[in-house]
C-alpha cells in the first residue's frame, strides 16, 4: 500500500473548485492518459468530492463462498471497508463493471459519511438509490440495481490496487469528482497538478471571455504569447475586485 502524501491546503482548495476536464489536460499533459473513471452517474451532482483512495475489490460470487443475504459484520470484507475507513477517504470500488446486482447500498454508505467519509465510488449499481440523493455524500456509480450484491460480487480485499472501470485506482491516491464524472489523480503529483489547473482554469475563463464577446479562437484560444500582456492586465484587475 502506498503511503499517504498529504494535500497541501493550497491543491486542496484548488481541487475544491477546478473541473475534472482540467484535471485530465493536466494529467495529460504529465503523460498519464487514463485517469477518467467513465460513466459515472453522480447522486448529488450538486456536491463536489475531494479525497484520498480507499479501495474495495469484489470478484464474482459463488454459491459456496458467500451467497449471503444477512452478511457477518465480523467476517465480510465489505462491512470490514465500512467500519474501517477514515474521514476524508473515498471508497471507491471494484465492481467489475457488472451491473447484475447492487454493488453498495444507502444504510452502508450512510454508515462510511457518518464516519467521515469524502465520497462513494462504484463502477458497479447502487441499490436504495432513490435515498442516495438525500445523503450528505458525493456518490458516482454506474446506475441503480435492487438486489442485494451477493448475487453478483463477492469481496475479496480492501485497500488494495483496483481497477474501477478500466482506471487503475491506488490506495491513497487522490480521487476529485464533479458534475462531469470523477477523475483519479497519482498521490506524489497531486499538488502540482492542483495549482496548475487552477491556473489553467483562469487562464481559459479569459479565454472564453472573449469568445463569448465575439472573438475568434485565434491566438485566444489557446492564448498566444502576444496576448500575454493583455492577460496579466486582466488578472490584475480581477485580483482587486
Amino acid at each position: 500500500m502506498t503511503q499517504r502524501i498529504e494535500l497541501s491546503d493550497a491543491a486542496r482548495h484548488a481541487l475544491e473548485h477546478v473541473s475534472t476536464a482540467t484535471l485530465t489536460s493536466q494529467l495529460l499533459k504529465r503523460g498519464f492518459r487514463n485517469t477518467f473513471i467513465f460513466g459515472m452517474l453522480a447522486s448529488r451532482p450538486d456536491l463536489r468530492m475531494v479525497g484520498y483512495a480507499y479501495t474495495l475489490r469484489y470478484v464474482p460470487s459463488r454459491e459456496d463462498v458467500g451467497f449471503d443475504v444477512d452478511y457477518d459484520n465480523r467476517t465480510d470484507v465489505q462491512r470490514i471497508a465500512v467500519e474501517s475507513i477514515g474521514a476524508g477517504d473515498v471508497l471507491v470500488v471494484d465492481a467489475r463493471e457488472s451491473t447484475r446486482s447492487a454493488s453498495f447500498g444507502h444504510i452502508l454508505a450512510t454508515r462510511i459519511a457518518r464516519r467521515g467519509a469524502a465520497g462513494l465510488v462504484t463502477d458497479g449499481c447502487l441499490r436504495d438509490s432513490p435515498s442516495f440523493v438525500d445523503l450528505a455524500l458525493p456518490t458516482y456509480s454506474h446506475g441503480a440495481h435492487a438486489t442485494t450484491s451477493s448475487v453478483a460480487h463477492f469481496p475479496a480485499d480492501v485497500n488494495v490496487p483496483i481497477g474501477c472501470a478500466g482506471v487503475l485506482v491506488m490506495p491513497n491516491d487522490i480521487v476529485v469528482g464533479d458534475r462531469e464524472g470523477v477523475v483519479v489523480i497519482p498521490a506524489a503529483i497531486a499538488d502540482e497538478v492542483a495549482l496548475d489547473a487552477a491556473a489553467q482554469d483562469q487562464l481559459e475563463e479569459y479565454s472564453l471571455e472573449r469568445v463569448a464577446a465575439g472573438e475568434s479562437i485565434v491566438d485566444v484560444y489557446p492564448l498566444a504569447a502576444s496576448e500575454s500582456e493583455a492577460y496579466a492586465r486582466w488578472l490584475a484587475g480581477k485580483r482587486h475586485q
